[in-house]
């Protein structure tokens, strides 16, 4: 472990004479550059960036004046010279440093502003591996990491409002401060840090290491979040490259700041309406659906996912797959809604969402691939857990009818419909469903028999609000999320109406379950495919 050298304290506050650009964004480099000059700023660049700032009329040195080599090897070999990294690393209030300094003609460079190759988006295009491993930077990750450490003397810059905030910074008292130059470094570390996970989790895939011995989660552009799960809970909210379409890229029209559980239900509903090619309204509340449906329109979708359970719909998040029109934004201020999400609305529904200025309308320009893969964290104690995306997705040809009876196509397509519901609600789940239309769910219990109870008690509810003579659930297909260990939650669905079971099967019991069903009369088909969700 190197020993700490015994410096002097860097100063407060410390002018910027020298700067060193290289940007592959250039969007902003002729404002930059401009007031940079304007303010007495000596600017050196590379490559492309030194050529736009000429072809602004700025003077500009190019690096090879300072190392005295020029650009080689396609561009890999330029700033990894000691007159760069010295100039970066020299502790100016040291005499041994600018000793080194002047026996090697080494200047000082106060200003680093390098927003790194774009490594991440070249991946995220589909581009091939030898296009990928050129977009890797090296010198940019290098000239950062050196700068972030000479904080007490350099400013780093890594992206647009870095920038903004040294040439305020300096236009306002010809000089930054400490507190600014350490916040910049801990700004310029995280972002190495996500490069360098991006590019490890790049050549892991690439080599086929599913399991890395060394695994990095990176994040951006993180919001402070008013609280967690609770209030007495600090959160915040960060986004990952490449953006897979949703919360994430969500855009909110209006309403209160969204809070954790706001964005975990709103992520939570629109997977699952996703899930759908037909017009689909899910309904959720604390990460489980209370009401799910498919209908010709989409106003009709809501009407038929609302009927489900429009008692826990209160203060619920309600995500659609097509875009809101009028109809469905009166529909949905009907009744407290915490949150709308959709890909898109009209502007008569915007103006109709008005008025209600706690409402939290997010709008998508694309709706999340339920076949998208992706991985999922979890904490623990001491440690996280990666998972998979669950990519599951039935079609009829997967079922395994094991009752002598035998399903109608109807039937089908209730446990099809069913099934994916249930793949959302967390277990031990049962979801009760006829006609596109969920009728029945029960969720998040100890065992499968109460939350098949607790179903049938929510559609017995739901019948009584809408004045209908029966249950829902009467003729309904009934989906276990994971296999019955017994046969009293097939008998409590039996009970309940239904007339098909599907459920992945597995269980030492199976054949005692079978036999409850046939005793009833039920269709049940196996899928052997697990969907637990905890």
């Amino acid at each position: 472990m190197p020993a700490a050298p015994d410096f002097a304290p860097p100063p407060d506050q410390h002018p910027v004479r020298r700067a060193l650009i290289s940007l592959s964004d250039k969007s902003a480099l002729e404002t930059t550059a401009r007031r940079l000059a304007a303010l007495g700023v000596e600017l050196v660049s590379t490559g492309g960036t030194r050529a736009a700032i000429a072809a602004l009329g700025i003077d500009v040195r190019d690096v090879a004046d300072l190392t005295g080599y020029p650009e080689m090897m396609d561009g890999r070999v330029k700033t990894l010279h000691p007159a760069v990294h010295g100039g970066l690393l020299a502790v100016r209030n040291a005499e041994s440093h600018l000793s080194a300094m002047q026996a090697h003609d080494i200047l000082p460079i106060d200003l680093v502003y390098i927003d790194l190759y774009p490594f991440e988006a070249t991946v995220a295009s589909g581009a091939g591996a030898d296009t990928v491993i050129e977009n890797i930077d090296i010198g940019g990750p290098a000239m950062i990491r050196s700068a972030a450490k000479n904080h007490g003397f350099v400013c780093v810059c890594v992206d647009h409002a870095s920038m903004a905030e040294v040439l305020a910074a300096l236009e306002d008292s010809g000089s930054t401060d400490l507190a600014l130059r350490r916040r910049l470094a801990a700004r310029a570390f995280a972002r190495t840090a996500s490069y360098d996970a991006a590019v490890a989790g790049w050549f892991a895939e690439e080599a086929g290491v599913a399991t890395p011995e060394r695994k990095v989660i990176a994040g951006h552009s993180g919001v402070a979040l008013r609280y967690g799960e609770n209030p007495h809970q600090s959160a915040a909210f960060y986004r990952m490259e490449p953006a897979r379409p949703g919360i994430a890229t969500a855009v909110q029209v209006q309403g209160k700041a969204l809070g954790y559980n706001n964005i975990a239900d709103a992520d939570a509903a629109l997977e699952l309406v996703a899930e759908f090619g037909a017009p689909a309204c899910a309904i959720i509340k604390h990460a489980n659906p209370c009401g799910v449906a498919m209908a010709q329109t989409i106003e009709e979708a809501y009407a038929r996912a609302l009927q489900c359970d429009s008692v826990s719909a209160f203060g619920g998040v309600v995500a659609l797959n097509r875009p809101i029109g009028a109809r469905e934004a009166r529909q949905i201020t009907d009744i407290f809604t915490e949150v709308v999400i959709a890909p898109g609305a009209d502007d008569e529904a915007r103006a109709i969402f008005a008025a209600k200025p706690n409402l939290r309308l997010l709008l998508i320009e694309a709706m999340p691939d339920p076949a998208g893969k992706a991985e999922v964290f979890r904490s623990v104690s001491g440690g996280f857990l990666v998972q998979s995306r669950d990519l599951t997705r039935l079609s009829p040809d997967d079922l395994r009818i094991v009752t002598r009876r035998e399903p109608t196509d109807d039937q089908v397509r209730d446990m099809m419909f069913a099934y994916t519901i249930a793949k959302h609600v967390k277990s031990n789940a049962i979801v009760y469903a006829k006609d596109g239309q969920s009728v029945g769910i029960g969720a998040g219990q100890m065992n499968r028999r109460d939350s098949a109870r607790i179903a049938a008690i929510r559609a017995r509810e739901a019948a009584e609000a809408a004045g209908l003579p029966e249950p829902l659930t009467v003729g309904s297909a009934c989906a276990s999320e994971a296999f019955f260990p017994f046969a009293d939650g097939l008998i409590e669905a039996a009970s309940a109406g239904a007339t098909a079971i599907i459920q992945p099967g597995g269980s030492i019991r199976d054949e005692e379950v079978i036999a409850a069903a046939d005793e009833r009369g039920l269709v049940m088909a196996f899928t052997g495919q697990r969907v637990f969700r905890h």
